[in-house]
């Protein structure tokens, strides 16, 4: 049996614990007969896999390959992941450099069967790499299981770090996040958006996130939340935010509107 996360209560005082906690439920985690059992066919096989028929032909591999990045749903989208694995990410009508989502062109550059002879596969450390990925991504989905919110809040940092990779304007970065379903959750709910936001024009969507942002926590720079005060600043108004809006939902307004009236104090 895996280990299962201990989220002994929901929302920012969940998070709280968890923080306290994660490197060692993330260790027991990783140390589980079920992870082990994946990671190490992983670890075993992948330097033989020289072509992208030969990751979507084999779903053990290709299970570890899309979870590492947060695609597990893709897995039976066996058509699509290998498009998005051929096509590579160097060319302008590359699949992943048309998507919104920006994972799935760092999926498909981590393995590189479309933008070089060689595959990175092929490569020493790749495994371990693609590993310490997969591992930090199952415990999030096993903590989803339990509580979805503080799962969102877990990617906050690894989502971020890989944005700041790959765009270096500050419009690109927010475009990147606004593409990135996780990361858009956090920013949009922290920030008090409608989900009817979506709705409008891309680069005005771009500009309500760069003003609210500017409003909320006085800066609309997206590399500032790097810093781990305001990373927590976020996380903590996404989560009271968001277990508001839960109480709202549940019990009417009058709840709701307690909880709302001490984040201005929060951040």
């Amino acid at each position: 049996m895996s280990f299962q996360p201990v989220v002994p209560v929901s929302g920012y005082l969940g998070w709280r614990f968890l923080e306290r906690t994660l490197d060692t439920q993330q260790e027991a985690f990783n140390e589980s007969a079920p992870v082990t059992r994946e990671t190490d066919y992983f670890r075993d096989n992948i330097a033989n896999i020289r072509s992208v028929e030969d990751l979507v032909n084999d779903r053990r591999l290709l299970s570890v390959a899309l979870g590492a990045f947060g695609l597990d749903d893709d897995i039976n989208n066996k058509f699509f992941i290998q498009r998005i694995l051929a096509d590579g990410t160097t060319s302008d009508d590359a699949l992943s450099s048309r998507l919104a989502d920006p994972r799935y062109a760092d999926f498909s550059r981590a393995f590189g069967f479309g933008d070089s002879a060689i595959p990175n596969t092929v490569f020493a450390n790749f495994a371990d790499d693609i590993i310490d990925r997969y591992e930090t991504k199952a415990f999030e989905t096993a903590v989803g299981e339990q509580d979805n919110d503080l799962r969102l809040a877990l990617n906050v940092r690894d989502g971020l770090s890989d944005i700041f990779g790959r765009a270096s304007t500050s419009a690109g970065q927010w475009f990147s996040v606004m593409g990135n379903a996780p990361l858009r959750s956090v920013f949009q709910t922290a920030l008090g958006l409608p989900d009817s936001i979506s709705n409008i024009d891309l680069d005005q969507q771009l500009e309500v996130f760069q003003e609210r942002s500017r409003s909320v926590f006085g800066t609309d720079n997206l590399t500032d939340f790097s810093d781990p005060e305001s990373e927590e600043k976020l996380i903590r108004l996404f989560l009271i935010r968001s277990e508001a809006a839960q109480f709202n939902a549940a019990n009417g307004g009058s709840i709701a509107l307690t909880l709302l009236q001490s984040v201005q104090s929060l951040v």
